[in-house]
C-alpha cells in the first residue's frame, strides 16, 4: 500500500497524526512521549513513526519545509492511508509586539501566499480554516494543562526570504494576523479538499516586531507545552 513518499504498509498509521516539520523532532516527540513505538517511515529521511499516548494510538509525521512539501505528505497521508485528524505542531514568528517568546498559538485560520491556491480556486480567495471541533478541544486542552494559549489567524508562506522586509507585513500585522510560518495554509486547504480534519498548533520562536529570539531552553520548554497539547487531541 506504499505510496511514493511513504513506505508504509497498510494500517500501519493512526487515524490521528502530529505533522513537525523537522522529521528529527518527529522522532525525539515519538521517543519521549509515546510507548511500544514503532518507525513506518524512512524515505528520504522524513520519518514517521506509530506508538501509543495514554493507551491511545498516534502517528508522528516528519513534512519537510514549505508548503509544497507539506502538501505531498497530506496529500498521501489522507488519500493512500486514511488519516482522518492531522495537527501540525512546529514554530512561527510572531507579528503582534505583545506575544512572546513560547506562546503557543492555536490558529483559526492561514491567510498566504501559497501558488496552488490560485490553480485550485481560478485566482478566486479561499480562506483555509482549521477544524472547529479540534481547535476547541485544543483549546479546551490547554486550559486544563494550565497553558495560556491565543487564537486567531497566522500568514503562510512559501518565501522565507522576502524583498523590503520592513514592510512586507504591516498590512498583515493591521488586520491583527498572530504569527508567520511556512505550512498551514496548505494543511487546512488539503484537508476540507479531501475530506479530514486539521488544525495547527505553533509555538512563538522569534518576535519579527520586537526582534527578539528564542534561546535552546525557550524552545526546548515551549515545545513541550505546545505537544501536551496536540497528544491531548489523540
Amino acid at each position: 500500500m506504499a505510496s511514493f513518499h511513504i513506505e508504509a504498509e497498510a494500517g500501519a498509521i493512526a487515524e490521528t497524526i502530529l505533522l513537525p516539520g523537522d522529521p528529527l523532532r518527529a522522532k525525539h516527540t515519538a521517543q519521549t512521549f509515546l510507548e511500544d513505538v514503532v518507525c513506518y517511515n524512512r524515505v528520504r529521511n522524513m520519518l514517521g513513526y506509530t506508538g501509543y499516548y495514554k493507551g491511545k494510538r498516534v502517528s508522528i509525521q516528519g513534512t519537510g519545509m514549505g508548503m509544497a512539501s507539506v502538501g505531498i505528505y497530506v496529500n498521501e497521508l489522507i488519500s493512500t492511508y486514511d488519516v482522518k485528524n492531522l495537527i501540525r505542531v512546529g514554530t512561527c514568528g510572531a507579528l503582534q509586539a505583545h506575544l512572546e517568546i513560547g506562546q503557543v498559538i492555536l490558529a483559526m485560520s492561514a491567510s498566504g501566499d501559497l501558488g496552488a491556491n490560485h490553480l485550485y480556486f481560478e485566482g478566486m480567495h479561499y480562506a483555509a480554516t482549521a477544524d472547529f471541533d479540534l481547535l476547541l478541544k485544543a483549546y479546551q486542552a490547554a486550559q486544563r494543562l494550565e497553558v495560556d494559549t491565543y487564537q486567531g489567524g497566522i500568514f503562510s508562506t512559501d518565501t522565507f526570504y522576502g524583498e523590503e522586509e520592513t514592510e512586507r507585513w504591516d498590512k498583515w500585522i493591521k488586520h491583527g494576523i498572530l504569527g508567520v510560518e511556512m505550512e498551514s495554509q496548505v494543511l487546512f486547504t488539503l484537508a476540507h479538499r479531501l475530506g479530514a480534519k486539521a488544525l495547527s498548533i505553533l509555538t512563538v520562536s522569534d518576535n519579527l516586531i520586537t526582534g527578539v529570539t528564542s534561546s535552546s531552553q525557550d524552545r526546548e520548554q515551549s515545545y513541550m507545552d505546545m505537544m501536551r497539547i496536540a497528544l491531548e487531541l489523540v
